[in-house]
């Protein structure tokens, strides 16, 4: 009984551990959370207002305004990912930890996307009828939007990483980052775009989302050993 106790946890339990975690603690402080999606709400419908009720203006130019401020809303979060953890020592608590530290690294990504991405997703249908999108152009942004931001999670981790400690990481962060994010803005623009003229966009919508298979793959490891590079 004693042996089983001094175990261990297991894999997913460290996993589970770590994301549930990181949600209590993002929740304890309310304004980092809803500053992204403030920002991400604020630019996309204030961008109607500015260019006039056209249709076809709104139709050209929504499904970039979106993505854009999707983009920019998402890096406003990213520096505090690992910024707190730094701060109070317990960054050097799960770089010592006997869970892999890629698995950790992971679980913080996951949980980055649940408090920060997943509420943009949840909102952008809201954005698209101030475009005056259509269902299926919402459908696609949407799966549009679920890829990228789960993508820029993941690639966000790593600059994150990099920069922890740093004196103002935030604008180098935005440049290690942007790079990366360009493929993931130009196809998610792109894909919603096509949608809007009932093109086909199953193409944009596969490149997405191996796009997110690739950084779930890679990134964790990356993010892992920028880690062990920072805390040196």
């Amino acid at each position: 009984m004693n042996e089983r106790e001094s175990e261990p946890p297991g894999l997913s339990q460290g996993l589970s551990s770590i994301v549930r975690r990181d949600i209590l603690l993002a929740w304890k402080r309310p304004g980092d959370v809803l500053n992204p999606l403030f920002f991400f709400a604020m630019v996309s419908t204030l961008f109607p207002l500015a260019t006039g009720p056209s249709a076809a203006q709104l139709a050209f130019s929504g499904p970039g305004v979106v993505w854009v401020a999707a983009l920019l809303a998402m890096l406003l979060s990213l520096n505090s990912l690992f910024l707190s953890d730094f701060e109070d020592g317990s960054l050097d608590q799960l770089i010592l930890s006997p869970q892999p530290l890629p698995l950790l690294s992971l679980g913080k990504a996951i949980a980055h996307w649940l408090v920060n991405g997943l509420p943009l997703v949840l909102v952008s249908p809201l954005i698209g009828v101030s475009f005056q999108m259509s269902g299926q152009t919402i459908t696609v942004m949407l799966l549009t939007l679920f890829f990228g931001t789960i993508s820029l999670s993941l690639l966000g981790s790593i600059g994150a990483a990099l920069t922890v400690g740093l004196h103002r990481g935030t604008a180098l962060l935005s440049l290690l980052i942007l790079p990366l994010a360009m493929p993931v803005l130009i196809f998610g623009a792109r894909t919603v775009s096509l949608a809007a003229n009932d093109t086909a966009v199953s193409a944009g919508i596969y490149f997405l989302a191996a796009y997110c298979m690739l950084a779930l793959t890679l990134a964790p490891f990356a993010t892992a050993a920028a880690l062990r590079i920072s805390n040196e």
